[in-house]
């Protein structure tokens, strides 16, 4: 994207400060109004609740691998499920691109300075940390046994400390409202003269998109989730039959929002990965608008299939038919992407460098992903699939292979942006290798259990010893992905001290990231106001694919 200083300074910007060596103290992190450094804030704490996450996910892997059982009693079983998918979702996977990733870039990517509201934006910061510290709290005082959906009346009648944990969410969620308001009026009001909504990059439209259902959907789980506190401290009728109530009502209100949370970890990945590949294909994104219309039509059209989670909860057979074509038709905008994104490669000159390899590795997961959801949208094939492993592995080839692989790219495209440091290439390639292989190792066999009939939930089979099998397998390739999971963690925290320092731009990548921002960035971001002079990803494939084959895209130990 070509732009000008609007005044050129007579210093240049490798002169001033930046953001990491402005004030060193750990006051000064605590207290910041940086954008930079709370999204680098979030980086550590969302990788502190992904490690804890982590080890839950190991021990419900071990425990699996015997048909008995090895470790765990049925109730230390429930709560460990359970503490691995409230950490995983309501503390990883529904903030780590937007917290992390967006916080940092989204208002240098549209020339602003910083958020509309940097105050908030630190607060929201708290209120995350405040959150998961009760939701971690309540694990310590015992831990929950309701799983993540925390489902009626188990939720309401269970002695463990689902109130404490339940509190902890509803402020994590008004935590991702706060950021939600901050990215949208950021979006509207900070951009750079010049920057036409036709010039944004498609991740903002991703996180415009993403804000827009945080905003309509978090109140009414977070009041959901609430009630059912309301319920369990002062025994009003709300979701209880016993006391008056309807269940099924807990089911629509829950999944109003819980269905579009799938999109608030997945429009986000979106937009990495729409960055990864044209920059690597060296090729203008194919299909520009389609692609940024094509995450607004999800964003609406996500709140409109709750009930495909309903077909057998008392829901009639119309409505489960209504639900059923809307989820076929919510097929559409995704697949327009990944058509967009392989015309974008057709012909390009792709560069399999690590961020391109964790974006070809997320393609192949979502589409599997999202294929094995439409046997999920039929009525039918539902009716024998839910509640079983088959839900198991097509959620996490949607979530973790899509929104997980999605954030490790786009961490491995802009980290030496983040820090000004480069990694090893060699590693990172090994890494994403090892990730996309341990991941398919580890729940492909779940899709078969499943249509066996395996149930979710359950760590005892021992009446069906030949699923065994498929257990061993997935447990084997779990470890296979926790190594791989591993490896960026060691060699990316190597290269904050021992990294080779990079320029401004070693990917040649098109935006204002790249071309007009330091590596990395100054505390301002940019040394002057700026003025955009050009459409977004403005490559010109035969130019740009040479001026890369001769920089140093090489970070110790790859090409160069």
């Amino acid at each position: 994207m070509s732009a000008t200083l609007i005044e050129q300074g007579t210093q240049e910007p490798g002169f001033k400060r930046n953001y990491l060596n402005t004030d060193h103290t750990i006051k000064s992190w605590l207290l910041t109004v940086d954008h930079k450094r709370i999204g680098v804030l979030y980086l550590i704490a969302v990788t502190f609740f992904f490690f804890l996450g982590s080890i839950a996910a190991a021990m419900i892997r071990y425990e699996l691998t015997s048909p008995h059982g090895i470790l765990l009693s049925s109730e230390v079983y429930n709560k460990t499920f359970s503490a691995h998918g409230i950490l995983m979702v309501f503390q990883f996977l529904v903030v780590a691109i937007p917290a992390v990733l967006g916080n940092f870039l989204l208002p240098i990517m549209i020339g602003a300075r910083d958020m509309a509201f940097p105050r908030l934006n630190l607060l929201s910061w708290y209120m995350f940390m405040v959150g998961g510290s009760l939701i971690l709290l309540s694990f310590a005082m015992g831990g929950v046994d309701a799983g993540w959906t925390f489902y009626v009346p188990l939720s309401t009648i269970s002695q463990t400390q689902i109130s404490i944990c339940l509190v902890g969410i509803f402020i994590t969620g008004f935590s991702s409202i706060f950021t939600a308001v901050n990215f949208i009026a950021t979006i509207h009001k900070m951009r750079a003269p010049g920057m036409t909504w036709f010039r944004l990059p498609l991740y903002v439209w991703s996180h415009y998109s993403t804000a827009l259902v945080i905003l309509l959907g978090t109140p009414v789980v977070a009041i959901t989730l609430f009630l059912v506190v309301v319920e369990r401290t002062f025994g009003f009728g709300v979701f209880s039959a016993e006391l008056g109530g309807d269940p099924v009502l807990f089911q629509h209100l829950f999944w109003f929002y819980s269905h579009p949370a799938v999109y608030i970890m997945i429009l986000p990945a979106f937009g990495v990965i729409s960055e990864i590949i044209t920059c690597f294909s060296r090729r203008p994104i194919f299909g520009y608008k389609f692609i940024a219309f094509s995450s607004l039509a999800i964003a609406f059209l996500g709140f409109l299939v709750w009930g495909h989670h309903m077909f057998i909860s008392s829901q009639s057979v119309f409505q489960g038919v209504i639900f059923s074509l809307i989820s076929f038709i919510l097929a559409v905008p995704s697949a327009i992407k990944v058509f967009n994104w392989t015309a974008t490669m057709y012909k390009g000159s792709v560069h399999f460098s690590t961020p391109m390899l964790y974006a070809l590795g997320f393609l192949g997961l979502f589409i599997i992903g999202g294929l094995t959801g439409l046997f999920l949208a039929s009525l039918d094939t539902d009716v024998h699939l839910t509640g079983t492993y088959f839900i198991v592995a097509h959620f996490h080839y949607v979530m973790v292979g899509g929104t997980i692989l999605a954030y490790l790219g786009g961490i491995h495209f802009w980290w030496p942006k983040m820090f000004g440091r480069t990694y090893s290439e060699t590693w990172g390639r090994l890494s994403a290798i090892v990730i996309f292989a341990g991941f398919n190792i580890t729940f492909f066999p779940q899709f078969m259990v499943g249509y066996l009939g395996m149930p979710r939930r359950y760590h005892y089979y021992y009446t069906e010893p030949s699923w065994q099998f498929y257990h061993i397998l997935s447990t084997a390739g779990s470890t296979v992905l926790g190594v791989g999971f591993l490896m960026p963690a060691i060699y990316l925290t190597y290269s904050l001290f021992k990294g080779k320092p990079c320029g401004p731009n070693p990917w040649g990548a098109k935006g204002l990231e790249w071309e007009h921002c330091d590596s990395p960035p100054i505390t301002e971001n940019f040394a002057e106001p700026i003025l955009v002079m050009d459409n977004v990803y403005n490559y010109d494939p035969a130019a740009d694919s040479a001026k890369y084959e001769n920089e140093e895209v090489d970070m110790l130990g790859g090409r160069s």
